[in-house]
Parts: C-alpha cells; structure tokens; sequence
C-alpha cells in the first residue's frame, strides 16, 4: 500500500479586496473577498455566540467585523472596497471597525435593494 502525499494548502496572499455587510434587523454577517469574489473570510454574530436581540446590536457588529478582519488580514488584506446591504444598526459600527483595525477603505457604496414599484397591493376591505 503507497502512501499518499498530501498536498499543502496555499496561503492567499491578498492585499486588496471587498467587504460585504450585511446588517439586518436581528443579525449581522461579514464577508471579505478578494477583487475576483473569493471569499477570504467571513463572521456573523450568530457565530459569535450573540443571541437574540443582541444579534443586532452596533456591539455585535464590531465584535463580527473585527474577527472576519483578523482572518482577512493575515492573508494580507490592506486595502478594501465595503458594500452595505440592509436597514441594521450595525453599519456604521462595522466599518468604523475596519478602520481601527488598520484597514484602508478605499471607497463605501450601499447596495440596499429598493423595490422601483413593490407588490400589488391587497384589495380594498369593503365593510
């Protein structure tokens, strides 16, 4: 029986990216990429052991940014494009965040989905 030689995991080595935030009204989750899409690393308050209401709060949102950032920045993360999805209040606590944690952010865009029209409405109660 041969045995078989293991290859060894490459380390990405990334210095520009995307940081995705998406912050709901009861959770936060982070997402860094590289500029090509692939994920570098990711963290959610649910992750974090956060429950229930405090899932949603500007502290969570901190404490996830700073872990997924952790993970970013060992594979050489130093600059970041950040993209805000949702009405959460942790938004501006996350990307505050980045900053501390020593990353560049080069640019901030909110790509929320905003319905152009909506559903049909129900039909009018009539009493």
């Amino acid at each position: 029986m041969a045995a078989t030689a293991k290859k060894k995991k490459e380390k990405k080595s990334v210095y520009e990216g995307n940081v995705f935030i998406q912050a709901t009204f009861t959770n936060t989750i982070v997402t860094i990429t590289d500029l090509m899409g692939n994920t570098t690393s990711w963290a959610s308050s649910g992750m974090l052991q956060f429950r229930g209401a405090k899932k949603s709060t500007p502290f969570a949102a901190q404490s996830v940014t700073e872990t997924a950032a952790q993970k970013a920045l060992q594979a050489g993360l130093r600059e970041v494009h950040v993209y805000i999805k949702g009405p959460g209040i942790g938004r501006e606590s996350a990307i505050r965040q980045l900053g501390v944690m020593g990353i560049k952010v080069k640019s901030i865009s909110d790509v929320t989905p905003i319905p152009h029209n909506g559903c049909r409405p129900r039909k009018t109660r009539r009493i």
